[in-house]
């Protein structure tokens, strides 16, 4: 960066970009149809079974799943900061945080990926074009990196199979 930005509860931002706020998948015509039938199979087995509350969770996540089609992802900031990381407005100080990793797999998975400590364990930032090398730079100095990593997670890798 050019010139330093510094932020009074943050530090100094290292670097940053926008993310989009979810992952946009492109689905075709043979997705909608196949999405149909599984959940068409999924509420009659509900039905059968009497599992009312299955259904409405079936069918509350089919509305979300043909809403967020609908509408494009907000692009948010992320920004990495001398005390830490923010996602939009939230901020992860390092404290918060275990380790980080990159898997640069282009052009399916260029992810940076932050192991967080608590409930939510995980944090999944989109790379876009930025170079992993030059943030792996900048990452080293706050956190270790796990190197043993070297997949995607399976949630994401059958999120993106599945195009949920």
């Amino acid at each position: 960066m050019s010139e330093e930005i510094k932020n009074a509860e943050h530090g100094v931002l290292l670097t940053g970009w926008k993310i989009p706020e979810y992952t946009k998948h492109e689905r075709g015509r043979h997705w909608y149809l196949w999405a149909g039938i599984v959940f068409a199979l999924l509420l009659a087995y509900a039905i059968y079974t009497l599992d009312f509350l299955f259904a409405v969770i079936l069918i509350l996540a089919a509305v979300i799943i043909f809403v967020r089609a609908r509408e494009e992802p907000v692009e948010i900031d992320f920004s990495i900061f001398e005390r830490g990381v923010s996602v939009g407005r939230k901020f992860h100080a390092w404290k918060e945080m275990v380790c980080f990793y990159i898997i640069y797999e282009p052009p399916e998975v260029k992810n940076l990926y932050f192991n967080l400590k608590g409930l939510r364990s995980r944090l999944s930032i989109p790379l876009k074009n930025q170079n992993p090398l030059k943030v792996r730079e900048i990452l080293l100095k706050y956190l270790t990196e796990d190197l043993d990593e070297e997949k995607e997670p399976l949630s994401e890798e059958y999120e993106r199979f599945l195009k949920i």
